[in-house]
């Protein structure tokens, strides 16, 4: 059973608005050296063969929304 993790983030050039807020809210609670935040998700599953190609085709089609987010996909298998 190969795990499989796929890292979703907005695009560089799109503005990451809780990436802002949550570095704002850190500036205000003391960490000033806290800059360019961005936020993501991160999918994990399991998945039998752990096919890269097949999961490319979940981002594309489910996972991230291609228009706005990249993603990667990290498999390792046991």
């Amino acid at each position: 059973m190969a795990q499989v993790r796929v890292y979703v983030r907005l695009k560089p050039a799109l503005l990451d608005t809780a990436g802002r807020t949550v570095e704002t809210a850190l500036h205000r609670m003391g960490w000033p050296t806290v800059s360019n935040m961005r936020i993501g998700k991160l999918i994990e599953f399991e998945m039998d063969g752990g096919d890269e190609q097949a999961v490319r085709e979940m981002c594309s089609k489910l996972l991230a929304n291609p228009v706005i987010e990249d993603y990667s996909i990290e498999v390792t298998t046991p």
